[in-house]
């Protein structure tokens, strides 16, 4: 089948990212969150995005008025039934993403394929949740999805062939690349990933190095371009640590325990760049670390 109308349900950091390419690539966008206030702070994100680059030549200043006139944004969830393909992209934790779920299934179309932007959570579980399985599937894009080349395709267990190449041609049509990973716990990127990110941080909790050495350290020793801990605080520290406890949980390997240091930030509400504080401070004219 060609995807030609795609809904997206979240219009925060990755949601508005999925939208914005999605929209450029040429698809009939539909966008949705629970508040209007999300809504129009997710549409001021495309726009601020695309201004920057038209600025930097990527594309011209006719691409992103069509591109900004492809998004519609509702608050009603049940206003996405008639899309081609929906990608999830709320809240790390489960339970949200099954509620949805929910609420959406009795309103698609028999065609529709439903995926998730999920970074962590089984596509089998949340697929049995669903009258779908077999059109269901992971589509886990990299943060900032309009910079990152990367989308991850995650089959579960019921998903179809054409569901699967539905999604591969969707990806190519966004001039991206696809990564096929198996449906485990964090899949391949955050798999790696998280529990680097998370070694980092019992680093700086046994007091190996301060936040700035390891930083340095790993930017310069590795050639990394954001270290552990900065890396930490752009995607948010609650969601690192959901990705942690979904590893611990789901494969029951002490070496996936999440550094309590890890968690006092999160119960503090120290979650990164998003909360104006985490492994740094971003409060002042430039960050600052916190430890």
């Amino acid at each position: 089948m060609e995807i030609r109308t795609v809904g997206v349900v979240g219009a925060g950091q990755m949601g508005n990212g999925i939208a914005h390419v999605m929209a450029l690539a040429g698809y009939d966008v539909m966008l949705n969150d629970i508040s209007q206030d999300m809504l129009e702070k997710g549409l001021a994100k495309i726009h601020s995005n695309l201004e920057r680059q038209v600025s930097r030549d990527k594309i011209s200043a006719d691409d992103m008025k069509a591109a900004m006139a492809r998004i519609k944004p509702t608050v009603q969830l049940p206003d996405l039934g008639q899309v081609d393909l929906v990608i999830e992209s709320a809240t790390e934790r489960e339970a949200v993403k099954q509620s949805i779920f929910e609420q959406l299934v009795p309103h698609l179309e028999p065609h529709t394929i439903l995926t998730s932007n999920t970074s962590s959570i089984s596509i089998t579980r949340l697929a049995s949740g669903t009258d779908r399985p077999e059109k269901f599937m992971g589509f886990h894009f990299m943060n900032p999805v309009p910079i990152m080349q990367l989308v991850e395709l995650i089959r579960g267990i019921a998903t179809d062939q054409e569901t699967f190449q539905a999604c591969s041609a969707v990806v190519e049509k966004l001039g991206k690349t696809s990564a096929t990973s198996e449906d485990f716990p964090a899949f391949i990127v955050n798999r790696i990933l998280m529990p680097m990110i998370n070694e980092a941080v019992y680093t700086l909790y046994e007091g190996v190095g301060n936040v700035t050495s390891i930083d340095v350290s790993m930017k310069l020793g590795t050639n990394h371009p954001m270290g552990p801990l900065e890396l930490a605080d752009f995607i948010g520290l609650d969601t690192c640590l959901a990705i942690m406890n979904v590893l611990h949980d789901g494969l029951a390997d002490t070496k996936y325990r999440p550094c309590p240091l890890l968690t006092k930030y999160v119960e503090a509400g120290w979650l990164g760049r998003k909360t104006g504080r985490g492994f740094y401070d971003y409060r002042g004219e430039t960050p600052v670390p916190t430890r």
